[in-house]
């Protein structure tokens, strides 16, 4: 069982930053991939970032690529999501997922745990 948590979502201004957690507890020793995903309201989940957990390649939507930036931090069992010139359009609840047996996946179904989720609020 592996257990996600995300935090540091919150409101901030359009042009804003703002970077998100998501720690990893449990057996995290066979995690594969790690991915962002957002939900904005009355929207399907959708894909925003990944991150393979032993060598660090990265996968970006297009809507979010150039503006954020995925990490992880492996003594920590953490990974970030920095998020840059922010816009009203990133509003949504973002959740970090983990994906075991393959690599990098856009798709949500492709993800085994989830954490609860943290809103991130951007106005105009």
């Amino acid at each position: 069982q592996v257990q996600l948590v995300e935090s540091g979502g919150g409101l901030v201004q359009a042009g804003g930053s703002l970077r998100l957690s998501c720690a990893a507890s449990g057996r995290t020793f066979s995690t594969y991939v790690m991915g962002w995903f957002r939900q904005a309201a009355g929207k399907e989940r959708e894909f925003v970032a990944a991150i393979t957990w032993s060598d660090g390649i990265t996968a970006y939507a297009d809507s979010v690529k150039g503006r954020f930036t995925i990490s992880r931090d492996s003594a920590k069992n953490t990974v970030y999501l920095r998020m840059n010139s922010l816009k009203p359009e990133d509003t949504a609840v973002y959740y970090c997922a983990a994906r075991y047996g393959g690599g990098l996946s856009r798709t949500p179904s492709a993800y085994n745990y989830w954490g609860q989720g943290t809103l991130v609020t951007v106005s105009s």
